[in-house]
């Protein structure tokens, strides 16, 4: 009995010193995307006046009507969203045609298809000859050059195959009896079986294409073609980045004396951030369902 109440004791101990440790760990990871929101609402007569803000007193929208006004801000917004969707929508393309493609047992010289899949695992080309590649193609400057070389990875494509052998065979008989053609069993058998799957990879696609930097800095060279991620990392460093070109100098005077610079980058900051925060949730239960898929055979 003695040993049953100090176990319990020791446990409840634990728990509420486990409990206060997840609280305080949860915080600190909190706290600067609590402060990062208030600041870019704050009113920016408040924030010169105030040295830590927790909560504005006065709210105001000026840094968002300002980033959502300026041209540079605007056009680099508008190829992020080209690059999620046209990005993630050829991606899905890509990489489900080639995962069904090799799951079919019938296909001829699939060993070798596979064989070089697996190739890519353990040999890649560095950025050099990406570079090469890239520049060769003409797609410097374009914002072709920042989907084209990502449009699938060896590991998405195994992850897919695993999906689609997990898929009866017996279906796709069915419909061949019936007539289907290969795209219409693909179309019309594979792909409604495979939305979990197609959801959880699509989500992977659309992040990466969201949050695309490296390959912007060196595939983009126009300010005009800048995906958001590259803008606001040189906004961050530089904040007449905004200005463009020769009227730099006068639009950071503007920013000083109407808008903090802070402001700006914490309102941009929540602009590149909400979109993916938003679409997440609606996609939670098929990406609970389908993130798994094919990494695991019964």
């Amino acid at each position: 009995m003695i040993m049953q109440l100090q176990n319990t004791w020791k446990d409840r101990l634990f728990n509420v010193t486990n409990l206060g440790l997840l609280i305080l760990i949860s915080l600190v990871m909190i706290f600067p995307i609590y402060y990062t929101i208030v600041l870019s609402f704050t009113d920016p007569t408040e924030y010169y006046t105030r040295d830590l803000i927790l909560w504005p007193r006065q709210w105001s929208l000026d840094a968002y009507k300002y980033l959502l006004g300026n041209g540079l801000f605007v056009n680099s917004l508008m190829v992020s969203v080209f690059l999620a969707t046209v990005g993630t929508a050829l991606s899905l393309l890509v990489t489900g045609g080639l995962a069904y493609a090799i799951s079919c047992r019938r296909l001829r010289f699939r060993k070798t298809m596979m064989f070089m899949i697996l190739l890519t695992f353990l040999f890649t080309p560095g950025l050099v000859p990406l570079y090469m590649v890239v520049r060769n193609l003409g797609l410097i400057d374009s914002v072709w050059s920042l989907i084209l070389p990502s449009l699938t990875g060896g590991w998405y494509v195994l992850l897919m195959k695993g999906f689609f052998d997990s898929i009866p065979d017996s279906l796709d008989e069915a419909a061949r009896i019936d007539g289907c053609t290969e795209i219409s069993v693909f179309w019309r058998i594979i792909i409604p079986l495979s939305l979990p799957a197609i959801v959880a990879f699509g989500l992977f696609f659309a992040v990466g294409y969201w949050n695309t930097y490296f390959n912007g800095i060196m595939f983009i060279n126009e300010q005009s073609k800048w995906p958001l991620q590259v803008l606001l990392q040189n906004m961050l460093v530089d904040p007449t980045t905004m200005g463009g070109g020769g009227n730099s100098q006068s639009v950071s005077l503007q920013m000083n004396r109407q808008l903090p610079t802070e402001t700006l980058k914490m309102a941009a900051v929540v602009i590149a951030t909400i979109p993916i925060m938003l679409v997440y949730p609606f996609l939670q239960k098929h990406f609970a369902t389908g993130a798994m898929v094919g990494s695991v055979k019964e």
